[in-house]
């Protein structure tokens, strides 16, 4: 006679010897048969691998969130220096707009800071342009509020109402943001004639 400590082991043997011949027996402890714990095992797997999925995904964006908003702030470091930068670069440009124009009268050293002074401009708005810091001259071009700041109207001369007839201050841009508005003149629409004959 066999005791009751041997019995799993003899059963488990003639499950391996004879798999199709024994069945599942329930789990004693809880009544529950064996194909209904199965059964939940699989669910409980199948909602554990669904709940790690979602937490690589959440990873992954938390991941490439931080990584872009690291590399936005690298980006956009500079903007307060750059705002300061692009007002030195307009004063340069006033100063040489403030030169009188050159005649061949005027004395040879005059001639030579005039000449001076553009090619500080000239070089140092590639210096600029080179890190990423652009001035755009709208003149021409139709007024957009996303970018110019309108100081007047004026009577256009043939150009449709709402183009830009003068920039006072340009555009200046950093890696393709908007760092400072232009300061505009646009054309007016022209005043249409009342009581014209129909």
């Amino acid at each position: 006679m066999t005791n009751s400590s041997e019995r799993p082991a003899q059963e488990a043997e003639i499950s391996d010897r004879n798999p199709d011949r024994v069945r599942p027996v329930a789990d004693r402890a809880s009544g529950i048969p064996a194909e209904d714990q199965i059964l939940q095992l699989q669910a409980s797997l199948a909602e554990m691998r669904e709940r790690w999925v979602r937490s690589e995904a959440e990873n992954a964006n938390v991941r490439s969130r931080a990584k872009r908003d690291v590399e936005e702030a690298r980006r956009f470091a500079i903007e307060k220096f750059a705002l300061d930068v692009v007002e030195a670069a307009d004063n340069l440009q006033r100063g040489l707009d403030k030169l009188p124009p050159p005649s061949e009268q005027e004395p040879s050293s005059i001639a030579g800071i005039r000449a001076g002074l553009v090619e500080t401009e000239r070089g140092f708005v590639a210096l600029l342009e080179r890190h990423g810091i652009k001035r755009v001259d709208p003149t021409g071009t139709p007024f957009d509020p996303n970018f110019h700041q309108a100081i007047s109207e004026q009577a256009g001369k043939g150009q449709l109402p709402g183009t830009i007839l003068q920039t006072l201050l340009p555009s200046w841009m950093l890696n393709g943001r908007l760092l400072r508005a232009a300061m505009v003149i646009i054309a007016k629409a022209p005043v249409e004639e009342r009581g014209s004959p129909h």
